[in-house]
């Protein structure tokens, strides 16, 4: 059986530290044998959850794109930030737009199908001390009520120092938290 995992920072901007530290996740996935797919939310977008420009408009397309990928998954790696001690805007737009009810093309049309049983890996990643560790019980919670199970979280403070510009490692125990939880991701797949 495929090991298929599906991995996506809740950042798209330019330098983002928690698609960097996602990198470090998505090798140690890759080494355990998994197939990982990494995406870039900004190919997939879909404007701000509203009830009633859902019903007018239907579900966009990257949304029906992007949860026919996830339903195929057996797991996922996320890298939440943290913005005001929660969860981006972003990500949570992206989980609201993809756990709602549809008829989809795939003959599912359970909101939570995107998520049920996925083993999750959740990483944070901030400059500051905390790591975005106040972020995420939040995605956990979230996540969690939508059947996922969540691994025991990672949270990485001064990420932005990580690496080298030059990309060479300088945290090597922050790197190894990161690809051991993407193995661990692999290996309970």
């Amino acid at each position: 059986m495929s090991k298929k995992i599906i991995a996506f920072a809740g950042s798209i901007r330019n330098g983002s530290i928690n698609a960097n530290a996602l990198r470090y996740a998505i090798e140690g996935a890759r080494a355990a044998g998994a197939d990982v797919e990494v995406i870039n939310l900004k190919e997939y977008p879909m404007p701000l959850y509203d009830a009633d420009w859902h019903t007018a408009n239907g579900v966009p397309q990257s949304v029906l794109e992007l949860r026919a990928k996830m339903i195929a998954a057996q797991g996922l790696l996320i890298a939440s930030p943290e913005y005001n001690a929660s969860i981006t805007p972003l990500l949570k737009n992206t989980i609201d737009w993809l756990s709602q009810s549809v008829k989809d093309g795939l003959g599912q049309g359970g909101g939570g199908l995107p998520f049920q049983n996925k083993i999750v890996g959740l990483m944070g990643a901030s400059a500051g001390g905390f790591g975005a560790v106040r972020a995420l019980p939040h995605v956990a919670a979230i996540l969690s009520n939508l059947g996922a199970i969540v691994l025991p979280v990672v949270a990485i403070p001064a990420a932005d120092k990580i690496t080298h510009t030059d990309g060479s490692v300088v945290n090597e125990r922050a790197t190894k938290m990161l690809q051991d939880l993407g193995g661990r991701v692999a290996k309970m797949v």
